[in-house]
């Protein structure tokens, strides 16, 4: 299933909907009609653990499209909004998770040639969040080099503790796609938080993909364009660490739960890594997917025009 947050218009709820060819089902709604008490609320839908998620497909796949007084209406009517529009916690970030960037990275960024021993974590704030379509900012007083990264997204769906690889998929509600839109000319000291949560830095959705339609997350083609021009693409197969790893990694010494984000690294082709070096300006498109998924577009805005 397709699981998105939408609104019907500018000042409605938000609310989940999934998506069932060109048509936004509310899923509240669409439970009333079959008896099944559906939230309307993503984060909500996804505490409701595994058995929700069964419990809607087998629903819908009895419905045969017909959603009796759900709200029904096509996605070009609709609003749509980052899949989970503010996440309880940071997002966990991975750097320096395919081959090809570690050695563009070094080059340009001096970060070390080696090849990591372990996940490089860093994290995003809730803040950072924006939903498809909505304007990447670029506020010219923080940033000269405001550079592009496509990414699969991981929304853990169980809770996770000292999990064993051979387990970590199986707590996982499902996948999106980000962009990790970095500053590189604001990492502190090492530290990458800050170049890289600033408002608009997490492009997110269109939709979170249900784990079951992607068995294996290590078979998906990703790329991304800017104004058109293709800059990445690429394929999970290449991750440094798998799904698995990040999350049993992860979960060694931090707890993840349902509604957390994993965002796992980005190929090779980031602006940094260019010669001459590539940076995005107001009045750019940046447009990311990963198969399967689905694509993100966003415009990039001076920010002085957003306050």
């Amino acid at each position: 299933m397709k699981l998105v947050t939408y609104r019907t218009h500018i000042e409605a709820e938000a609310r989940l909907g999934v998506l069932q060819d060109n048509t936004v089902v509310d899923v509240a709604g669409f439970g009333a009609h079959v008896g099944l008490n559906f939230p309307h609320r993503m984060l909500d839908f996804i505490d409701r653990g595994p058995n929700a998620v069964a419990q809607l497909r087998d629903a819908l796949a009895a419905a045969r499209g017909v959603w009796g007084n759900a709200l029904a209406v096509p996605v070009a009517s609709v609003t749509l909004l980052a899949p989970i529009p503010r996440p309880r916690k940071n997002i966990f970030g991975i750097g320096l998770n395919y081959l090809d960037h570690v050695a563009e990275s070094s080059k340009a960024l001096d970060t070390a040639p080696d090849l990591p021993k372990e996940p490089v974590v860093f994290s995003k704030p809730p803040t950072a969040v924006v939903g498809p379509g909505d304007p990447v900012r670029h506020d010219g007083n923080m940033t000269q080099q405001l550079d592009w990264e496509v990414e699969l997204a991981v929304i853990m769906g169980t809770r996770a503790s000292h999990v064993a690889r051979e387990d970590a998929l199986s707590c996982v509600f499902g996948y999106s796609v980000m962009i990790d839109v970095s500053a590189r000319d604001n990492r502190r000291a090492g530290q990458w938080i800050f170049s890289k949560g600033m408002d608009s830095f997490a492009p997110f959705g269109p939709c979170i993909v249900t784990a079951d339609e992607i068995p294996d997350p290590q078979v998906l083609d990703l790329g991304l364009t800017i104004n058109g021009v293709e800059k990445q693409r690429s394929n999970t197969a290449k991750m440094l660490f798998k799904v698995d790893e990040l999350i049993a990694d992860l979960s060694t010494g931090m707890t993840l739960e349902p509604g957390d984000i994993i965002a796992s690294g980005t190929p090779e082709g980031v602006g940094a890594g260019r010669d001459p070096q590539e940076w995005m300006w107001p009045g750019d498109v940046m447009e990311a997917w990963v198969e399967g998924i689905g694509e993100l577009r966003h415009p990039i805005i001076d920010a002085k025009t957003f306050r």
